[in-house]
């Protein structure tokens, strides 16, 4: 837990004094004075470098603020942007990002790490300063300093002293900031985006909307963020839809219309070229919706052997024969489908208390990096480098992707202003079947019929004894199979799967969250994890996690929308590329997207990562101004 304590204030020569050495990957600090305030060791992690300190410090502050993946990857990015200015700034080849200014230092690691410091240090301090748990945030910030004994005071910008050198850069990036297209001292607020539709009040069946195909804010009577912080307003507000025009760093510009990279729309209720695509995909959430019930007792081998390999954009993949690096199969791994429905759907969602998908990805390089320590070799080739210089260029080429990726992404979310499944349920729901023009409850623009999936109730299905039993006295209405809502105590009861009224439907997510505050056209998430897995693949020189294998384990008991799992579900991936559309995937089972928000997406995340690795290639080797 954080501890609040008084700051210390060491005078401005001290840390002119203080010499820090990078041995290996590991800090060691001395400290040659001989009064004052005593100044800490780095106690914990002594092998973290100072850029690794100052992202973990980030994702610590990401965990507390609002969520807002645009924002949080344009904070990750700017940060790292700043830190790589800084190392480069001692390097007679690389090239700054927005600073190419070039320093001399007789002991060059400990000029880096004081540069580097200072220059996240007022980043991280003037971004975090008005968020959600800012207080603590800050404090933290102050720490790191304290830890590394960098008097906190020491503000100048000028002269050639590595804590000048590092200000000057956080400077720079900050008053780029005000003027990269975010709004930033507008709260990042849009400028002029209106919702067409009402809002869909979550408590009430089916919805109104003014056009089916357009986005629909939710209202929630108790709306708490996916991270836990209470939100007074119960009606969403759009996050982002003019991010499109925020500035990039590999991509082409958006332009007037703000969409960096355009596919098209998605499909759309009643256009005659893709009316069916729509409803298919909308039929989709909900067959998806009905696996999430471990008591039905159907199961699913999720090894790496059988899972993964897909071509990009798409599901294709059936899994990996060997792992390369044992070169024996990856043994089966057989488990219950609901619980691996629900653990999907729950760890991807990366809440509560995370770090929202782009921070997600820097925790996943992280673990990769301490794998392959200390031999890191970028690109997977040439000569080890130690570890800050390892670190600060993958920051660098990952968080330029994420960055990035939320751009693309955001700005076709502002652009076609895509419908969430929420609402596509509800709405066509609510209004019939399409299926059968000489049926009962027919409307063009309804939900298909698919027998034991959605069905017209009748009189007979509501007799005693049948399927539909439960909803007597909504003859002619249209049920679904499908999750059936949070239990009433998540800790030992589970929702389930039932016959519920089309118009009832919900996600599978916490009732205090339903659905995210933006467009469903792309995916988020499928767009951020497809560019981090582009650039880990290309920064470590394999498409394969280290040993070919890496994952996570959900204990038994530990899912937070309700009881479960029944049994502990190791989630795994070969490489970084199943990983990412297992995220993609997951946000159909959670309820949160259609498929071509999701395919789209991933296929947009390849083109901003491999961009972000290109454009960060060049600046390693000087090859090309910011």
């Amino acid at each position: 837990m954080l501890t609040l304590r008084p700051r210390r204030r060491l005078a401005p020569v001290a840390v002119l004094a203080a010499a820090v050495v990078l041995v290996t990957g590991t800090l060691a600090v001395t400290r040659p004075w001989s009064s004052g305030p005593s100044c800490p060791a780095v106690a914990e992690h002594p092998d973290w470098s100072v850029a690794r300190r100052w992202d973990e410090a980030l994702l610590d502050a990401i965990r507390r603020a609002l969520p807002n993946p645009p924002v949080h990857a344009r904070n990750l990015f700017h940060t790292s942007v700043a830190m790589w200015d800084a190392w480069a700034a001692y390097d007679p080849a690389a090239t700054g990002y927005l600073v190419n200014e070039k320093a001399q230092a007789s002991d060059v690691p400990a000029a880096r790490a004081e540069a580097i410091s200072y220059a996240a240090f007022r980043v991280l301090s003037a971004r975090y300063i008005k968020a959600v748990g800012g207080d603590q945030s800050l404090s933290e910030f102050d720490d790191v300093m304290d830890s590394l004994c960098y008097p906190l005071d020491v503000t100048t910008t000028e002269g050639d002293s590595p804590a000048a050198v590092g200000n000057r850069i956080a400077a720079a990036v900050l008053a780029y900031g005000k003027t990269d297209g975010s709004n930033e001292t507008g709260g990042y607020a849009s400028p002029d985006y209106r919702t067409v539709n009402p809002p869909l009040v979550v408590a009430k069946p089916g919805t109104t909307m003014a056009d089916p195909n357009r986005w629909q804010p939710l209202q929630i009577e108790h709306m708490i963020s996916q991270n836990g912080i209470p939100v007074t307003n119960g009606v969403q507000q759009a996050v982002g839809p003019h991010w499109g025009h925020v500035k990039s760093f590999a991509m082409p510009d958006g332009g007037i219309t703000g969409v960096p990279i355009d596919p098209g729309p998605p499909p759309r209720l009643g256009d005659p070229a893709t009316d069916q695509v729509f409803k298919d995909q909308a039929v989709e959430v909900i067959r998806d919706s009905s696996l999430l019930d471990p008591t039905d007792g159907a199961t699913i081998d999720i090894s790496p052997g059988a899972r993964g390999g897909n071509s990009l954009g798409t599901n294709d993949g059936t899994g990996h024969p060997v792992n390369p690096a044992t070169g024996q199969p990856y043994p089966s791994d057989v488990v219950n489908l609901g619980d691996f429905a629900r653990v999907m759907a729950e760890f991807w969602a990366d809440g509560p208390k995370s770090e929202t998908p782009p921070g997600h990805w820097n925790v996943l390089a992280n673990l990769v990096s301490d794998e392959l320590s200390p031999d890191l070799q970028i690109g997977g080739t040439g000569p080890a480098v130690d570890r800050l210089q390892w670190d600060v260029k993958l920051y660098l080429a990952l968080n330029g992707a994420v960055h990035d990726a939320a751009i693309a992404a955001w700005g076709l979310k502002g652009a076609y202003d895509g419908t969430r499944p929420i609402s596509m349920i509800r709405y066509m729901g609510g209004l019939g079947q399409s299926s059968d023009p000489n049926g009962p409850s027919y409307n063009k623009e309804g939900l298909p019929l698919v027998p034991g999936l959605i069905e017209v109730i009748s009189p007979a299905t509501t007799a005693a004894g049948q399927r539909h039993a439960a909803l007597a006295g909504h003859e002619g209405e249209i049920a679904i199979r499908a999750w059936a809502g949070n239990p009433k105590d998540p800790k030992t009861q589970i929702g389930g799967v039932t016959w519920i009224l089309a118009a009832n439907w919900v996600p599978y997510q916490l009732p205090t969250f339903v659905t995210p505050a933006f467009q469903g056209y792309i995916s988020g998430h499928s767009t951020f994890s497809r560019a981090g897995a582009e650039v880990l693949t290309a920064f470590t020189g394999s498409e394969f996690f280290p040993g070919g294998i890496s994952g996570y384990t959900i204990k038994a008991g530990s899912l937070k929308f309700e009881a479960g799992p029944t049994t502990d579900i190791r989630l795994e991936w070969a490489t970084y590329y199943d990983a990412a559309d297992q995220a993609g995937q997951s946000r159909l089972y959670g309820g949160i997207h259609v498929q071509v928000d999701d395919l789209t997406g991933r296929r947009i995340g390849a083109e901003c990562g491999k961009a972000a690795w290109a454009k960060a290639q060049q600046l390693y080797r000087g090859q090309a101004p910011g």
